[in-house]
């Protein structure tokens, strides 16, 4: 991360060998805990892999995704117009791994989908899963379960420093809420995949519009 922040700017087959080397990552590790969840004997069920009422399931996929992804948007316009927030690390991240082209907006939306169907079967699926067995005779074992799972997509994403760390337990508190309220992981995979892609396409479009230029050359 210190040397992705290091450099002025990604080239694009930087950019490209970064996307694919994170889908690739991250498959193999679903494949490894998809291993373990058969060891431990975990249901579909468990793992949130069923879909007991379709057309409830939809539903809540379609509004979760369109409330969190216009909200998504509100919040990266209120970024760029206060300097502070545009200059923070996750911010940063995101200018520098956002699509320059349109190759490279394909190419990020596929990883945009790896990492809302990866992620979401990771914590909100196994890690829930596993944590929600652990508390089983709690009186809360759901809500365990979803602190708990948030609170390791929050380590996980500990390279997008404090705010960042924050921020993504909020984000996988509001997942796991989702995934508790359906039944199924299907919504915050959508959501997940949606709200990456929306911060990936805000970005785009700022740079290749000058809107980021215009903002760090009044700066300096």
């Amino acid at each position: 991360m210190k040397r992705l922040l290091g450099k002025p700017t990604l080239a694009a087959d930087e950019r490209l060998s970064l996307y694919a080397t994170t889908i690739l990552y991250q498959w193999l590790l679903v494949a490894v805990v998809a291993w373990r969840a058969l060891g431990r004997k975990l249901t579909p069920a468990e793992l949130g892999l069923t879909v007991s009422d379709p057309w409830r399931i939809t539903l809540i996929a379609v509004v979760s995704t369109l409330l969190l992804c216009a909200n998504q948007w509100v919040s990266l316009r209120r970024i760029m117009h206060i300097p502070e927030m545009r200059s923070g690390l996750l911010f940063r991240i995101a200018e520098k791994i956002a699509p320059r082209t349109s190759f490279d907006l394909i190419a990020f939306a596929a990883l945009s989908c790896t990492a809302g169907l990866c992620e979401e079967f990771l914590y909100r699926g196994f890690a829930f899963a596993v944590f929600a067995r652990m508390l089983a005779t709690s009186a809360f074992p759901m809500a365990g379960a979803a602190t708990l799972s948030s609170a390791l997509f929050a380590i996980g994403h500990l390279y997008q420093g404090k705010k960042g760390l924050v921020t993504t337990f909020v984000v996988g508190m509001l997942f796991s809420i989702i995934r508790i309220w359906s039944g199924s992981l299907l919504p915050s995979v959508v959501a997940h995949a949606g709200i990456d892609l929306i911060a990936g396409l805000f970005v785009s479009r700022s740079i290749n519009s000058g809107e980021i230029l215009d903002a760090n050359e009044s700066k300096a």
